[in-house]
């Protein structure tokens, strides 16, 4: 059996590359994509890091650059995103042999057993999705899914900041090509928070013990990483030291929680409102449950005001237990809504809410109960309520229209009429269309 063997092929700046796929005049250009209501900055091109704009800069505290330095902000386009990553992960998916999608912009790839020069593969895969889908993409190759991840944050150095790494590592980093000496020196130039799985909390704690550089973590003994942190820490040392821990993930596991949530455009203040809000919020979030196959036992209903305003301050949140477990919509959305008027208050201006389900279990699970609805004189009977209750075919047919013809064309009367933008929709005024996703905004070439 070969040892294994990865790559991690990584989008650069993805929000930003896929916006200017079709809009090449933003290119060499200063640009952010904002968060749901444009609130602060979620992607940045190289030429906005160089003026120095912080992940998460809130967008009032960088508009003034817009004027005197060019500045160009664009409202997320999560449809555009999802679709072009689509095409981005199909075409990186023949790199190798099996392939994890880890994140919108980032795909795992097993190289085990792939013979020929992996550098020069990953380069031609590299610039295949350049050609083919328009994004710029860097490649990391090692033997563990660890020095992977770190070998693609060593790639996109090389490549952004000539002189911080070796020139021949920029865009495509082999790892597996440097003698013991080269990678202790390329560990030792890097800073241990940029390691794979040391989040900023664990990073003050290996700082305070002089753990600096990723060469500093790779020489921890794995038993003192696991007695002081965790058994999956302990998986990270042993990855930085050439061990294979994390095999790939052919079907991403299934999520315990699942939460829709969202700030409003402006401030919410009347019930009914809410009640849309968190009927829109159910709907979506009960179609994820679905599409994992899953049932939940519990809803959770938040609302909050903002403690940026000047405004009194309210936040309350209550979880409703379901009667059986269910995927649902109209079972969860009942379930939620009748939370929200438990929680609800007037005469706060309500700035964000939102939807959690809790303990998940697998659809295929049967959970039988006396049938307490009976009628008079009726003998109580064991069910398997979840077959009756969940609605299996209404429940496909309704998510099958709204991909057919769009999000929201089929819904609950409760989420609202549609119609003219409402208070708690998100606020997206600089947002692109939606190109490869709906006809009238596909662009129109005249010879």
């Amino acid at each position: 059996m070969a040892a294994p063997f990865f790559a991690l092929v990584d989008g650069n700046n993805f929000y930003v590359s896929c916006e200017r796929v079709f809009r090449y005049s933003l290119r060499n250009t200063p640009c952010v994509v904002l968060s749901n209501n444009d609130g602060c900055a979620i992607a940045r091109s190289n030429e906005a890091k160089d003026l120095g704009i912080k992940m998460g800069a809130p967008w009032f505290q960088i508009r003034h650059l817009q004027e005197s330095r060019g500045l160009v902000a664009l409202s997320a386009n999560f449809e555009l995103y999802g679709e072009i990553s689509d095409r981005m992960m199909s075409v990186v998916a023949a790199l190798g042999h099996r392939q994890e999608i880890y994140s919108i912009d980032e795909s795992f790839i097993d190289l085990s057993g792939v013979g020929g020069d992996l550098t020069k593969r990953a380069r031609s895969i590299r610039a295949r999705v350049n050609q083919w889908v328009g994004i710029p993409t860097c490649v990391g190759i090692a033997p563990t899914k660890t020095l992977a991840k770190l070998a693609n944050h060593i790639a996109k150095q090389a490549e952004r900041r000539h002189g911080s790494y070796p020139a021949e590592l920029a865009q495509v980093a082999d790892l597996s090509r440097l003698s013991e000496a080269e990678l202790n020196a390329l560990l030792a130039s890097t800073s241990v928070n940029e390691v794979w799985g040391v989040g900023r909390r664990i990073a003050e704690q290996l700082k305070a013990l002089a753990v600096l550089t990723a060469l500093d973590l790779k020489r921890m003994s794995p038993t003192a990483a696991r007695a002081g942190w965790s058994v999956i820490f302990e998986r990270t040392v042993r990855e930085l030291q050439g061990e294979s821990c994390v095999d790939l993930e052919d079907v991403a596991p299934a999520k315990q929680e699942i939460a829709c949530t969202r700030s409003f455009g402006s401030p919410v203040r009347e019930l009914d409102e809410l009640i849309e809000a968190v009927s829109e919020f159910s709907s979506r979030a009960a179609q994820k449950l679905r599409g994992q196959a899953g049932v939940t036992s519990q809803v959770l209903v938040f609302v909050r005001t903002s403690p940026f305003r000047q405004t009194p301050q309210y936040s309350r949140s209550l979880v409703v237990p379901l009667r059986r477990p269910t995927a649902d919509t109209a079972a969860i959305t009942s379930a939620a809504v009748m939370g929200l008027k438990a929680i609800f208050k007037p005469d706060f201006d309500y700035a964000k809410a939102g939807v959690m389900l809790l303990d998940i279990d697998s659809s295929k699970s049967e959970q039988f109960e006396l049938d307490l609805e009976a009628e008079d004189g009726e003998p109580g009977v064991l069910n398997p309520p979840m077959a009756s209750n969940t609605r299996p075919q209404l429940m496909a047919a309704l998510d099958s229209l709204n991909e057919r013809f769009g999000r929201g064309t089929l819904k609950l009367a409760s989420a609202g009429l549609g119609g003219a933008p409402r208070n708690w929709t998100m606020k997206q005024e600089l947002r692109t269309p939606a190109y490869t996703t709906r006809w009238e905004d596909m662009p129109v070439v005249r010879a």
